[in-house]
């Protein structure tokens, strides 16, 4: 991290949490970020679900929710990226205040509820950034959802992706996030097949087909991973993001330990992995995986990668850590892939993965 960077990341810490993330992107989109451009070498180039991408570090959903800032980001130094989520009609999401850090435990809890301009203005913005000579090139995916008052969620995340899916790379459905109530509920057997089989035929009236994700809660037993994994293969979807942010408190310090919402950071490592690495097991290859939670180094980012991901996902930890974050665990990647004498990032994938079992 340079000075320069660390003088900012004091100063932003200063300030409220939400107000801190409005300036973090104020201030990418005003050009005072480090902009070091895509990273990538031989090893750590990578396809996955026929997206091609520079490297397999990502930007998680959340950060750039309305499409804001992708000329910047795409230069940032991620592999790809994902925006939103994006739900049909703008809402305002929960009262504030809703997002707090966890310092003692470089960690963070959020309960948003989905706030974001709506699906209209994030497709003008995706479709102005595509065709105003902006050139991005890694690949951006976005992340689905559904309005809190909606009378059928499910339809929703069809509408959404009805609306934008020809202007980004990817889609993920999201029916992991704790801060809509009973949107988790989605997850069982019976509605995740019915959302996902909208979802699908929302897919094929685009212009072109696009991988479609299923992001999935930590919070699962190994029953509910197996029934997951199930409804993944007979869907038709294209593979899994694993995983959201968890309702656990186990072992937080920090005197915002007992705020509601999703915990996401540090604490979210293990037990992120260990789902991952189950659903990896289930799965046994027929989808590639998309590894999220608690990776704030290369090794943590390895570590995802050799229990069955594909590629990887960061967010929190750059509140701790900057943006500067994503290249310097990319480049961290390589240097381990080439320590093992991994010539690809995807040979790596699932060679450790029974150590999480």
């Amino acid at each position: 991290m340079s000075l320069f960077e660390q003088i900012g990341m004091t100063l932003l810490r200063r300030v409220d949490p939400e107000r801190s993330h409005a300036l973090a992107l104020a201030a990418l989109r005003a050009g005072l970020a480090p902009l070091p451009g895509p990273v990538s070498s031989p090893r750590l180039k990578t396809t996955v679900a026929g997206i091609d991408m520079p490297n397999p570090v990502g930007l998680a959903a959340g950060f750039d929710k309305n499409a804001q800032a992708l000329p910047q980001l795409a230069r940032a130094g991620f592999g790809f990226l994902e925006i939103g989520a994006a739900t049909p009609r703008p809402q305002a999401g929960n009262p504030k205040p809703r997002l707090f850090r966890l310092g003692e435990d470089r960690a963070v809890i959020n309960r948003f509820g989905f706030n974001n301009d709506g699906m209209e203005e994030i497709a003008s913005r995706l479709a102005r950034t595509r065709s105003s000579g902006h050139r991005l090139e890694i690949p951006v995916g976005l992340n689905l959802g559904a309005n809190k008052d909606s009378s059928d969620r499910a339809a929703d995340f069809a509408r959404v992706l009805a609306h934008c899916g020809n202007f980004v790379d990817f889609a993920t459905v999201n029916v992991s996030s704790p801060n809509t109530e009973k949107l988790r509920d989605l997850q069982g057997p019976e509605a995740l097949e019915a959302l996902l089989a909208g979802v699908l035929d929302a897919r094929a009236a685009l212009n072109r087909e696009i991988p479609v994700f299923l992001k999935i809660a930590p919070d699962l037993g190994g029953a509910e991973i197996a029934e997951i994994a199930e409804v993944a293969r007979k869907s038709g979807i294209d593979g899994v993001i694993a995983t959201n942010t968890t309702l656990a408190r186990d072992g937080l310090k920090s005197p915002h330990r007992s705020e509601a919402g999703g915990l996401s950071g540090d604490p979210l490592f293990e037990k992120s992995t260990r789902v991952l690495a189950q659903l990896s097991r289930v799965l046994e290859g027929e989808l590639p995986l998309i590894g999220v939670g608690g990776i704030s180094s290369p090794l943590d980012a390895y570590t995802k990668i050799r229990a069955g991901a594909a590629a990887v996902q960061l967010y929190s930890a750059m509140v701790y850590h900057g943006l500067s974050l994503a290249p310097r665990i990319a480049q961290g990647l390589d240097d381990l892939l080439a320590r093992d004498g991994y010539d690809t990032v995807a040979e790596a994938v699932g060679t450790r993965r029974g150590d999480w079992l």
